[in-house]
C-alpha cells in the first residue's frame, strides 16, 4: 500500500478561496500572523469568512470566532483589510502598533491572536445587451479595467444572463429593447441602464409597466444611462456610462445586495463583555423578557446565579 503525504495545513481553505473566486462571490481570507498561548488558534491558521457570515477553516476557538466574524464582514462591505489583536488591552500595554486594531475578547485560557484580514472582491460583471458599435466600444473600455463584461445580442439574452451583482446596459438602441429590458429588469441587477433618449425610454418604461412588471424595478431604469454630456458621439457615451458605473461602485450607491445571507448576529456576554452569536451557540437564556448570550457555561452559571448584577448588560451589536 502506498503512503500518502500528509494534508498541507491551510491548503484545503485555499482550494475553497479559489473556487469562490473562479464563481465570482466575494468573501474575507483571514490570518492568524502571531498567537500568545495558550490558544486554540495557531500561527498560519486560515478562515474564510463568506458575506453571508459563514466561516470556513479554522481561526480560534470561541473566543476569538464571533468576533473575526464581525470584523470579516465589516471588511467584505469596506474593502479595506484590517489587522486585528484579539485578547485583553492590558496584556498588549501601550505596545500596540498605529493602525492595529484592538478588539477585546474576554478568553479563559487569556491567549491572544492577531488577525490578517484582507477582502477577495469579485471583478464587476458587466452585461452589455447589443451588437451596436456602442455596445462594442463599451466592451473594450471595461475589459481594460479588468472587468468581467458579457457582450449578448438582443435576441440571446435572459434574465439568466445576469446576476444580482453584475451591471447591466441595455444597448439594443432600437433593435428590441422591449424585450431585452424586460429580461434584464427581471434578473434584479445592481445596475440597469438602457441607451436612448428620455422620450425613447418613456415609451419603452411604459409599455413594460402595461405588462404588469414590478413599478419599484422599473423605476431603477437609468435612462438615459450614464453621465450626462449631452449630444455626443458614440464613444463619448460609452465613457460616460463607464464613468457612471465607475462613480456609483466607488461611492458604495450601486443598488442591489451587497451582501445578504442569514448569518446569526452578534450579542455581548453580560458577564464577561466579550462579543458571542445571538443563536443556539452563544447559550441563550431568557429572562424578563429578554434573550442573554454566553461565551461559555462558567458565564451562564455566574448570570444565573446572580442576574440581578448582569441584567441589562447584555445587547446586540
Amino acid at each position: 500500500m502506498s503512503e500518502t503525504e500528509p494534508p498541507v495545513p491551510g491548503l484545503s481553505v485555499l482550494e475553497q478561496a479559489t473556487e469562490l473566486a473562479r464563481a465570482g462571490q466575494p468573501f474575507a481570507l483571514a490570518t492568524v500572523v502571531w498567537r500568545q498561548g495558550p490558544s486554540s488558534g495557531q500561527q498560519g491558521s486560515r478562515a474564510i469568512i463568506t458575506a453571508a457570515g459563514e466561516l470556513r477553516g479554522w481561526i480560534g476557538g470561541a473566543c476569538a470566532e464571533p468576533a473575526v466574524l464581525r470584523e470579516a464582514r465589516e471588511v467584505i462591505s469596506s474593502g479595506v483589510p484590517r489587522l486585528l489583536l484579539l485578547g485583553q488591552p492590558g496584556q498588549f500595554g501601550g505596545a500596540v502598533p498605529e493602525g492595529m486594531r484592538v478588539v477585546p475578547i474576554a478568553c479563559q485560557s487569556e491567549g491572544a491572536l492577531e488577525v490578517y484580514i484582507e477582502p477577495v472582491l469579485p471583478a464587476p460583471h458587466l452585461v452589455i445587451v447589443g451588437r451596436s458599435p456602442l455596445a462594442r466600444t463599451l466592451d473594450s473600455m471595461a475589459r481594460a479595467l479588468g472587468w468581467r463584461t458579457s457582450l449578448v445580442a438582443a435576441g440571446e439574452f435572459s434574465s439568466a444572463g445576469a446576476a444580482e451583482r453584475s451591471m447591466v446596459v441595455v444597448a439594443t438602441q432600437g433593435h428590441g429593447d422591449e424585450e431585452a429590458l424586460e429580461q434584464a429588469v427581471r434578473a434584479r441587477p445592481a445596475y440597469l441602464g438602457l441607451v436612448g433618449s428620455r422620450r425613447r425610454g418613456a415609451a419603452v418604461l411604459g409599455y413594460l409597466a402595461e405588462r404588469g412588471l414590478d413599478a419599484q424595478q422599473l423605476g431603477r431604469v437609468r435612462v438615459p444611462a450614464g453621465l450626462d454630456l449631452g449630444r455626443t458621439t458614440h464613444q463619448e457615451i460609452a465613457v460616460a456610462i463607464l464613468a457612471e458605473l465607475v462613480r456609483l461602485r466607488a461611492s458604495g450607491t450601486m443598488a442591489g445586495p451587497a451582501g445578504a445571507g442569514t448569518a446569526e448576529t452578534g450579542a455581548v456576554d453580560p458577564v464577561c463583555g466579550m462579543t458571542v452569536t445571538a443563536g443556539p451557540s452563544g447559550r441563550p437564556l431568557a429572562r424578563d423578557g429578554e434573550t442573554y448570550y454566553f461565551c461559555s457555561a462558567r458565564c451562564r452559571r455566574e448570570f444565573e446565579r446572580n442576574p440581578a448584577a448582569y441584567a441589562r448588560k447584555g445587547s446586540r451589536c
